[in-house]
Order: structure tokens, then C-alpha cells, then sequence
């Protein structure tokens, strides 16, 4: 999750930078985290028990990835948390929710091989989808917040990890709909939310200053970019963007500068260029 444009995002959120610096995280509804998961989870499965089989196999912006393909590994980046949740939890957590979209991901090609096997072994994914909302609201009703997972890019607290898996979800929610024509999967409201600040946290970590701040309404303002510091007033350096492209551009699904030509995003000031920051993940 280079710096440049993958034509070809893999299906798997990876590393693409490491952080040069930490930054303060900021708090989270953990309770409204664990609804909107569910919830957007719901969305999914609501719009994919509706696909027929020529649609199942239509191509994705994911590499290889089927429609079909993409839909089994939703399933498997929520799963995932069931899953953790029944291992033994670890000493300590090693990742804070600010280090995961900096965790590298090593196992790119076995997720890949996992999910091409998941939509095989399951060509209904309507009872996929049941089985795996079902565990997944089970588990949460009897963990606390604090309860460690063993996740695979480094131990950390179920409340962050949750807050990882409305990146998973609206990312992969976005990916869905601009493969099936006519498909307008609904965003949860606190999903799309968590997702946009934490990934524009992400990129204040990766160009830590303040000299630049990017808007992202109306959900995220940070400030970042090594420069002078405004104090007052307007700042000289300003990015703003709607919420879903700001998305698409930190995992490099648009380019930054397609954004700008078609009025996606706006940037003013010598400092407002974000082309070299961009992509964060993919």
C-alpha cells in the first residue's frame, strides 16, 4: 500500500512508503466502528447476492481479479478479524492503528492464491456473506476493545483493527461498483468517515510539516509538508478533495494529476503539489 501509478493495484492493501516520522493518532467511536463494519459488510452482500454470473465474471481494476474474486475477499479482509479473535492474543500489540498503513505486506501473493481459492470453494457467495456477518457480530458481542490480534502485519488492539477494516471495506465497497456498470453500493456513513481520516493521517505521517493542509470534507483536515507554518488566515497551500477520490488517489486508483484536470481535486500554492506523495497504498 513506490510513488508512482500502479496500472494494476493488486487485490491485497500494501505498503508503498515507509513513515519518516510518528504522528498523535486520533480517537475513534469504537462502538459506531463496530456497527458501521457490520453494516457496510450488509451493503455488500445486499448488492452481491443481485450480480448474475456474467456479471460475477466481469474484470476489475484488480490485476487478474474477477468481480467474483473481489467479492470472496471482502469476506476474507472481515474474517479475518473472527479469525484473529479465536487464536491466543499476543504479549503486546506491536502496530499503533497509524503504523498499519505503513505495515508491509509480505504475503501479497498468498492472500492472492487465498482468495482465488475462497471464491472457487464457494460459488454461493450470498451463504459466504451470511456466514461470515453472523461470526463476525458473534465474536464482537463478547471482545473488549483492548483484546490483541494476532493480525498478520503486526499485533494490535481490536478497536484499531477495526478501524483498518473500513479502509478494506470502502476501498473494496468503491472497487466494486466501478467494475459493475449500474452498481451503486451505499457507503456507510462512519465507515467512509474512519476511512478518509486515517488515510489522511497517513499521508501527514508520510510528509510531516505545515506548511500544506488538505482538505477532505467533510470528514478530514490535516496539515503536512515540510515548509513555513501559517499561523493565521488562509493558509498559501491548499488541497481539497470529496471524500472518495481522496480515497482513490492515497490507493492509487486515479492519478493525482486526472484528478486535478478533471476538477476532482484542487490544489493552490508552490507546496499544494501532491503528485510525488501519491500513491500511499494500493
Amino acid at each position: 500500500m513506490t510513488d508512482s501509478f500502479p496500472a494494476k493495484p493488486s487485490g491485497a492493501l500494501r505498503l508503498l512508503t515507509m513513515p519518516p516520522a510518528k504522528k498523535r493518532t486520533r480517537t475513534y467511536d469504537s462502538t459506531k466502528t463496530r456497527v458501521a463494519v457490520l453494516a457496510q459488510l450488509g451493503n455488500v452482500r445486499e448488492a452481491v447476492r443481485t450480480l448474475d454470473g456474467d456479471q460475477l465474471a466481469l474484470p476489475t481494476r484488480l490485476g487478474d481479479w474477477t468481480v467474483r474474486d473481489l467479492a470472496a475477499h471482502i469476506t476474507m479482509a472481515v474474517e479475518t478479524v473472527s479469525r484473529n479473535l479465536e487464536r491466543d492474543e499476543p504479549d503486546k500489540a506491536e502496530l499503533s492503528l497509524l503504523d498499519w498503513p505503513f505495515a508491509t505486506a509480505a504475503r501479497a501473493d498468498d492472500i492472492d492464491a487465498d482468495t482465488r481459492e475462497l471464491a472457487r470453494a464457494n460459488p454461493d457467495l450470498d451463504a459466504l456473506y451470511d456466514r461470515t456477518g453472523r461470526r463476525l457480530a458473534e465474536r464482537l458481542a463478547a471482545a473488549p476493545d483492548n483484546r490483541l490480534l494476532a493480525a498478520r502485519t503486526g499485533s494490535m488492539t481490536l478497536a484499531d483493527y477495526l478501524v483498518t477494516r473500513t479502509v478494506e471495506l470502502v476501498v473494496h465497497t468503491d472497487d466494486l461498483n466501478a467494475a459493475v456498470p449500474g452498481l451503486d453500493i451505499p457507503h456507510n456513513r462512519h465507515a467512509l468517515a474512519a476511512c478518509t481520516r486515517l488515510l489522511a493521517d497517513a499521508l501527514a505521517v508520510k510528509a510531516p510539516g505545515a506548511s500544506t493542509e488538505v482538505r477532505v470534507p467533510p470528514y478530514a483536515v490535516v496539515q503536512c509538508v515540510a515548509g513555513p507554518r501559517h499561523t493565521r488566515g488562509t493558509p498559501p497551500n491548499v488541497v481539497e478533495t470529496d471524500p472518495l477520490t481522496w480515497i482513490r488517489l492515497v490507493t492509487g486508483r486515479k492519478e493525482w494529476q486526472t484528478a486535478l484536470a478533471d476538477a476532482e481535486a484542487s490544489a493552490s500554492g508552490e507546496r499544494a503539489d501532491l503528485g510525488g506523495l501519491l500513491p500511499l497504498m494500493r
